[in-house]
């Protein structure tokens, strides 16, 4: 059995439960499309991706997305149903505290700067990591190896030392490809059984 020095966490619905319909619910308030338009109209263009790998600053990305589904608010109403969509945590922050104590923490995920900055402040769980690779600071976005290669130097460890629960299949397959013990997320439950069968332990 390996020793593990670093655990790796994903984010969006390992830590953190979210669902994008909410957010396009609160966005057809306040125009003139549907929420199935919505999510259309932003899929077929480049701008989620771009601002998910930082190549487009918070407020330009407002402004771009605004015009591409005549959205009628202001950069402040915006980042509030832009938030929207987060809401439980998924693991007890006792878990993630007592990792904390005995090996690295580092979160691995897509995210972006409006949405980050402010679940970093709404739940408490999150200060307990050491490091954090995110996509729009490291402008790669998982599946790229790119990001889990960032991780692991964040780490400070080989990737036969890291455990790592992500929510996405794809994901974990990349993990997997780099060395790095990765399982897919399904539950607190499974998760924490997961853990204690490779001898990680929090409490």
């Amino acid at each position: 059995m390996p020793t593990y020095r670093a655990i790796l966490f994903d984010l969006g619905r390992v830590l953190i439960d979210f669902d994008f319909a909410v957010g396009y619910l609160a966005l057809e308030r306040h125009c003139p499309y549907s929420q199935a338009e919505i999510r259309r109209r932003i899929a077929a263009t480049d701008l989620a991706v771009r601002f998910e790998t930082g190549l487009i600053e918070p407020r330009d990305f407002c402004a771009q997305l605004s015009a591409l589904i005549e959205l009628d608010a202001d950069y402040d109403r915006f980042c509030a149903m832009w938030n929207s969509i987060f809401s439980s945590t998924l693991l007890p922050e006792a878990m993630i505290e007592g990792l904390a104590r005995r090996y690295r923490l580092v979160m691995v995920s897509n995210t972006n700067q409006i949405h980050f900055e402010m679940v970093e402040k709404k739940y408490p769980v999150l200060r307990h990591f050491h490091a954090r690779a995110l996509s729009y600071e490291v402008k790669a976005m998982k599946p790229d190896a790119h990001i889990f290669e960032h991780a692991l130097r964040l780490a400070g460890c080989s990737a036969g030392e890291c455990f790592y629960t992500d929510d996405i299949p794809a994901y974990i397959e990349s993990a997997r490809r780099l060395g790095i013990d990765a399982v897919a997320f399904s539950s607190a439950s499974q998760i924490a059984a997961e853990m204690r069968n490779r001898g990680i332990v929090w409490d």
